[in-house]
């Protein structure tokens, strides 16, 4: 999917200048005076969606009743069983597009779940906060008609896979460290704006969405027998920047999307309102083999060092061969901000920095830049908390509301890791036989073709470039 605007906007015609907005933006990319209406920045903007989670102001109903509000529902690409408050900041959608891809019979629909998805789209049918229902969602996607039901944690899993031997790799070498993740697309486009000069010091993984869309077209294409030019490959994220991700040049493979739409939490809860499914009653399904198999480490990158706790729980048996002692890692959790630890392995000591909301991560590229930083491995998450904060996650207007549907949500994802029997991910099965039967090794060269990428400056481009926008 390429855009043809861009993803993040604000209405003129509702917006205030309140400048709320312009309070929670990690990048300053929202411009204006105050009592006016406020523009997005294309070249700072990150996409995170931060600004249409906190926007309160929202169509009058002398609007609603009118054909106005028809339209602006079809420019925003909602559909017509809409009925939520329009709010002056939004996020362009996808559904429609994705209703009548589910109606092309021609078409071999799969769609992927992240891990924060199953802890919040209870929220949309009125469960209470942190519902966990990843049987549910299962279900209502077969419902929808998708032919295949994947799971993003799958790819967590193969990212941990590659991410943990590049790091390994570069601290045995003193290469290129401190190495960053580079699963968030808000902050890899804000590296590529604000840092370009330190792009080598990301990881060259591509996010577990895009993996498991490289591998949906082609692994799991054989695995089906499908051909993967038929294959229309949806994912469900929390996270607003996805959309901007999947969109990027890069992300493609034999010539093909890896990932042709994304769509949000909040949109996946239309479609399934709009198609009449009954949510809470819906029987538990599984998710589909092989690419919806995985551990409890894969189930815990929604969460503000997750990726580094998994990260850590098979990086220390790759370096020591010894079984790590403990699974949970509390020294990585916690909330929004910045935070350090040394992480014993074996006789390594990693120093590694955990970074929560793009706006604390300034004082890190400072160090990088100085040659001063002392980690050997750096996670960064654009949204507050993680991606259970994302701006594509079930929208609450009160500060008290947010605060606590991120802590239940939290809780959700240790609590389906801390149940789930295998909890690390080179334990996962389905992953032993990817590599054994298709991959080979992490970092060989399958995966290196499929799984990895590479960044570049957005320093030089154009407004709508950095944006994601396609210039003819």
């Amino acid at each position: 999917m390429l855009f043809s605007e861009p993803i993040i906007k604000i209405d003129p015609e509702l917006c205030t200048g309140c400048r709320r907005c312009a309070a929670v933006c990690p990048v300053d990319a929202i411009i204006g005076e105050p009592g006016k209406p406020q523009e997005v920045d294309a070249h700072r903007c990150v996409v995170c969606g931060q600004c249409v989670q906190i926007c309160t102001v929202y169509a009058a109903d002398s609007l609603e009743s009118g054909d106005n509000l028809k339209n602006k529902r079809l420019q925003r690409g909602q559909l017509p069983s809409v009925r939520e408050p329009l709010f002056a900041a939004y996020s362009a959608g996808q559904v429609p597009e994705v209703k009548r891809a589910l109606a092309d019979s021609a078409l071999y629909k799969v769609v992927q779940c992240a891990p924060a998805i199953r802890v919040s789209l209870a929220e949309e049918f009125g469960l209470p906060m942190g519902t966990l229902t990843p049987g549910k969602m299962a279900a209502a996607l077969r419902h929808l008609k998708f032919d295949r039901i994947y799971d993003t944690n799958f790819g967590a899993d193969v990212t941990i896979m590659e991410e943990g031997t590049e790091l390994i790799g570069r601290v045995m070498s003193g290469e290129r460290l401190p190495m960053f993740t580079s699963c968030c697309p808000a902050w890899v486009k804000h590296a590529e704006t604000a840092a370009p000069e330190l792009l080598d010091h990301l990881s060259s993984c591509k996010s577990p969405m895009q993996m498991v869309g490289a591998l949906v077209k082609t692994y799991g294409a054989k695995q089906n027998g499908v051909d993967p030019a038929k294959i229309y490959s949806v994912a469900v994220m929390p996270c607003t920047c996805k959309e901007f991700e999947c969109s990027r040049e890069e992300m493609e493979v034999d010539g093909l999307r890896e990932v042709d739409v994304v769509i949000t939490t909040r949109e996946l809860a239309q479609l399934i309102k709009d198609a009449g499914i009954d949510f809470v009653n819906l029987p538990d399904e599984p998710f589909d083999s092989p690419l919806g198999i995985y551990s409890g480490a894969g189930s815990i990158f929604g969460v503000t060092g997750g990726v580094m706790e998994a990260a850590i729980r098979t990086g220390y048996e790759l370096v020591t061969h010894e079984t790590i002692p403990n699974l949970q890692l509390d020294f990585v959790r916690g909330e929004e901000g910045l935070r350090t630890a040394t992480a014993q392995l074996g006789d390594l000591e990693l120093r590694v920095a955990v970074v929560a909301g793009l706006k604390y991560v300034s004082e890190i590229l400072k160090q990088v830049k100085e040659g001063t930083s002392p980690y050997h491995f750096i996670e960064v998450m654009g949204c507050p908390e993680g991606c259970v904060s994302g701006g594509g996650q079930p929208k609450l207007l009160l500060e008290t509301l947010r605060k606590k549907a991120y802590q239940a949500r939290k809780s959700s994802v240790y609590r389906h890791d801390s149940h789930q029997q295998v909890r690390k991910s080179h334990e996962n099965p389905a992953i032993i036989k990817l590599y054994k039967d298709f991959l080979g090794e992490p970092l060989g060269h399958v995966s290196h073709h499929l799984l990895h990428t590479t960044f570049h400056s957005r320093e030089k481009m154009s407004p709508n470039q950095a944006l994601g926008v396609k210039e003819d």
